[in-house]
């Protein structure tokens, strides 16, 4: 048993086994948590049948997976120096092999995604599924070395992740409600909603992209890529991500106290959620970023934005808590 775990570590390390959790559980927190509710209080069934909720997670978790497979086929010379013993493509997996995967998952993916886009009869899912495979291919093999370019990149792929969520009910009420809809503002609720949480998803993966290109500085110098703390400086890099996180921090206290119908009061969930499961690990994240210096402090870091990510993703609860009541 040990021996089959040692042989399947290499691959889940290739395909980012971690990340393409979090992506699920965030298709079903999105689902259940967020848009099942506000369905329910405009008095419309839930929409999405569990196969079509099983597939929308399917090509999102295969795409993603295809992705990461294509990032370090293009990242071989940059990852010898960065982090050689943890490199698989090359090392376990040959660069063939490797391309094979990417094809395989990408075609499974949009496979997936087009009997969603089918469900919801929704020619711009159809176009976001054709579209973000080659986005991915070209962000790895040129975007991520073009100066903001492969940050943004990135960023804009996250915060699709929620937002076809939003448009695989939105476009499903449009073909089955299209005369009643006038009557009601769902659909611009679910965006209102679930673009939120593609809002934070933006920023804070923005951020934790630009502190990793300060965690692979060598091996990004060494292959000339512009990168902002190649370009500018580890300081200003610095700088750049403290903005972002103290805008992510002043949305949070805006929303949770001025625009959220829920009760702000200090005992109230809304409120113990946003100071202690957001405001204080964000606050506490721009710290241990002015104290990083090494490589592993900057994974730190990093990582931490992770955990604040996943814990924003828990605000689905809230929401659910609260509208359900």
């Amino acid at each position: 048993m040990k021996q089959l775990a040692e042989k399947i570590k290499p691959y889940l390390k290739l395909l980012r086994v971690g990340n393409l959790a979090f992506l699920a559980v965030l298709l079903y927190v999105m689902e259940k948590w967020v848009a099942y509710p506000l369905l329910h209080i405009e008095t419309f069934p839930e929409l999405m049948p569990w196969w079509v909720l099983l597939l929308l997670i399917i090509s999102v978790v295969c795409i993603a997976a295809g992705g990461y497979v294509i990032n370090d086929y293009f990242d071989v010379k940059i990852d010898r120096i960065n982090r050689p013993d943890d490199m698989v493509v090359t090392r376990v997996v040959s660069r063939d092999a490797a391309m094979r995967w990417f094809q395989v998952l990408t075609i499974v993916g949009v496979a997936a995604g087009l009997a969603v886009s089918w469900w919801a009869k929704s020619w711009n899912l159809l176009f976001i599924y054709v579209v973000i495979p080659g986005l991915l291919w070209f962000y790895s093999a040129s975007y991520k070395r073009i100066l903001m370019l492969g940050n943004l990149t990135v960023a804009f792929i996250s915060a699709l992740v929620p937002l076809l969520v939003a448009m695989a009910n939105a476009e499903y009420l449009s073909y089955v409600y299209s005369e009643s809809l006038v009557y009601t503002p769902i659909i611009g609720i679910l965006y209102t909603w679930l673009g939120g949480f593609a809002l934070f998803s933006f920023l804070l993966t923005w951020a934790r992209e630009i502190v990793k290109d300060v965690e692979d500085i060598e091996g990004d110098r060494e292959m000339e890529c512009r990168t902002i703390p190649i370009v500018w400086g580890e300081n200003v890099t610095k700088i750049i991500v403290s903005v972002i996180l103290f805008g992510v921090m002043s949305l949070i206290t805006y929303l949770t106290w001025y625009v959220l119908p829920f009760p702000s009061e200090w005992s109230s969930l809304l409120f113990r959620f946003s100071v202690f499961g957001l405001l204080t690990p964000l606050a506490c994240t721009i710290v241990l970023l002015w104290f990083a210096r090494t490589t592993r402090e900057y994974h730190t870091v990093q990582q931490v934005l992770k955990f604040v990510m996943f814990i924003g993703t828990m605000f689905g609860y809230v929401i659910y808590i609260n509208l359900m009541a």
